[in-house]
């Protein structure tokens, strides 16, 4: 008999609200326990990142997936606080964008993206490359967060 597979916590960091839904949809039909966070702005990435008020209970988590043009605070400025935090940095940052811009990717890899995805606009395209990173990043690589 398999061990239940542990809840995956994954921070969505998202102002599209369409896009947060398909994301949610995509994962809720996938073959992994996760509970998704989602956060509109930087601000409030940060917040949950931080576990401040009022997201003092929230779970750190295992992947975050980023946004790079948010309000209040882009997603560039989250990218970099989480990789050069000591506390955070160990996190996996999955960029999601509509940006194909050169100086985006170059830029994210430069500060440490663990991967940088364009997001499609098609439908059926978005959802498979929702269930690409389940599979990948949540089926077959070995987080850090997942070692107790």
């Amino acid at each position: 008999m398999q061990e239940p597979t542990r809840l995956m916590n994954i921070l969505l960091i998202e102002d599209n609200p369409g896009d947060v839904r398909l994301t949610q949809e995509a994962f809720k039909e996938g073959n992994i326990n996760v509970n998704l966070m989602v956060a509109i702005d930087g601000v409030e990435a940060l917040k949950v990142i931080e576990k401040k008020d009022p997201y003092a209970d929230a779970e750190t988590p295992d992947i975050i997936l980023l946004d790079l043009n948010l309000p209040r605070k882009d997603g560039r400025e989250v990218l970099e606080f989480v990789k050069t935090s000591e506390k955070y940095r160990r996190i996996p940052v999955i960029v999601l964008t509509t940006s194909n811009a050169v100086s985006d990717i170059q830029n994210s890899y430069y500060a440490h993206a663990n991967c940088y995805i364009n997001k499609p606009v098609d439908f059926n395209r978005f959802f498979d490359v929702i269930r690409r990173i389940e599979s990948f990043w949540l089926d077959t690589v070995i987080l850090p967060t997942t070692i107790r």
